[in-house]
């Protein structure tokens, strides 16, 4: 397919979100306030899994405070309007970003004030900002209190296992499996079947792959260095944080309304998208390549031979059961997301994570190419096999074809490109 200029594809993407291209957005709400969460969840070491609900609570306020003095044009993610005629929302995004980061990061309260005072201090003062604020904060309020009971707290966790294919260590964070969803409708029917069996040969390809690229004993400088451009563990802003990241480079130049649609859309998304995943992590619970290499002799499999000395080039076995690849979900979904909501995949764009080796950025074709790469870092650092890299493209991609496909949608007229949401 021809390469597409990006700037002509924003400019498309905010016509179909029926976003005035004018120069409205002086104060980029959205990119900072998704700054602020960024940081937030690097500062409180947060998991993947809380991370991605900052982001759909911070993102899904936004745009409704936005949305709901558009008319609202569009349906609502969980705060229907219509806000206040005539306010402004500009101060109604950042008091709706406020009031959510306040509530969830209260440690950081001084920090958001200063950041709200500067961001209003920005706007003309008087009854518009003033209601505009007002609505901003009600949003808010509403969003955090809808979430008060999701079933993301109290922590869960899943005991250890024995035997043959199982997850040895207890982990926790498995109440996600359970817990409300943002968008799409039953999470569980993403709910992938079973990873290969032990004695299967589909298990041994995919073992004896995982078992020479992850070798830490092998030098592969290119393969240690993808690794830990993609790794973003626990202190820094996590798998989801990366895509955020990557929407807030393709949405430059796109109008408030259209830039906190994107972003809402894909926070939740991605929000979503932990559900089956964790619930198909725990169902099935299988071993990481690093125990299942050690004790080859147990799987049954005769084309699958024991190293005991065998270290996984990441330097850890990992935190959480191997099937599917928890980076590859968040990267499949969020890259559908995106392609869908620009109706175009192959755009070309600069980034560096938050692991990257020096801090040196990588430049991609498209979203699905970044995605197919994160994807395979797990497999080169010896973290997962190719198949829970797979499964995990699969759990993301369907939760962002049932979100793109029902969610945010124009309440009127046209609503879909193709398979491209107006």
């Amino acid at each position: 397919m021809k390469k597409i200029v990006l700037a002509v594809v924003l400019s498309l993407a905010g016509a179909a979100a029926s976003a005035p291209a004018d120069a409205e957005p002086r104060l980029d709400s959205v990119r900072v306030w998704n700054e602020l969460a960024l940081a937030a969840v690097r500062a409180t070491r947060a998991t993947d899994a809380d991370a991605a609900r900052t982001y759909a609570m911070l993102n899904v306020a936004i745009y409704d405070a936005v949305n709901g003095l558009a008319g609202p044009a569009r349906a609502h993610a969980l705060v229907p309007g219509p806000g206040p005629r005539g306010a402004d929302s500009r101060a109604a995004a950042v008091a709706a970003a406020h009031g959510v980061l306040v509530r969830l990061d209260p440690d950081r309260t001084a920090g958001y004030d200063t950041r709200l005072s500067a961001d209003l201090a920005s706007l003309r003062p008087g009854r518009p900002r003033d209601a505009g604020v007002r609505w901003g904060r009600e949003v808010a309020e509403r969003v955090v209190a809808s979430r008060a009971d999701d079933g993301s707290t109290p922590v869960r966790s899943q005991p250890a296992g024995s035997g043959p294919g199982v997850f040895r260590a207890e982990w926790s964070g498995v109440q996600y499996r359970d817990v409300r969803p943002f968008a799409v409708a039953d999470p569980a029917v993403y709910v992938p079947g079973p990873p290969p069996a032990l004695d299967s040969l589909d298990y041994a390809a995919a073992f004896a792959e995982a078992a020479l690229l992850g070798d830490a004993g092998i030098p592969a400088p290119d393969k240690l260095a993808t690794f830990q451009f993609w790794s973003v563990p626990a202190g820094t802003d996590q798998p989801a944080g990366e895509w955020v990241k990557i929407a807030l480079t393709a949405s430059h130049g796109l109008s408030l309304p259209a830039s906190a649609r994107l972003l809402a859309l894909l926070t939740m998304t991605m929000a979503d998208t932990t559900i089956p995943t964790v619930a198909t992590k725990s169902t099935y619970r299988h071993w990481r390549p690093a125990t299942a290499i050690r004790e080859a002799d147990t799987d049954g499999n005769p084309f699958t031979q024991p190293n005991p000395g065998w270290a996984s080039r990441a330097g850890s076995t990992g935190a959480t059961p191997e099937y599917p690849s928890g980076h590859s979900s968040y990267s499949g979904a969020a890259a559908a997301v995106l392609a869908g909501f620009f109706c175009a995949d192959d755009i070309r764009f600069t980034h560096t994570t938050d692991t990257a080796p020096g801090g040196q950025a990588r430049t991609y074709p498209s979203f699905s190419a970044a995605a197919a790469e994160a994807g395979r870092s797990r497999v080169f650092g010896g973290q997962h096999f190719e198949f829970s890299d797979q499964a995990g493209f699969a759990i993301g991609r369907g939760v962002a074809a049932e979100v793109l496909a029902t969610r945010l949608l124009k309440r009127t007229g046209p609503a879909h490109h193709g398979s491209c949401p107006l």
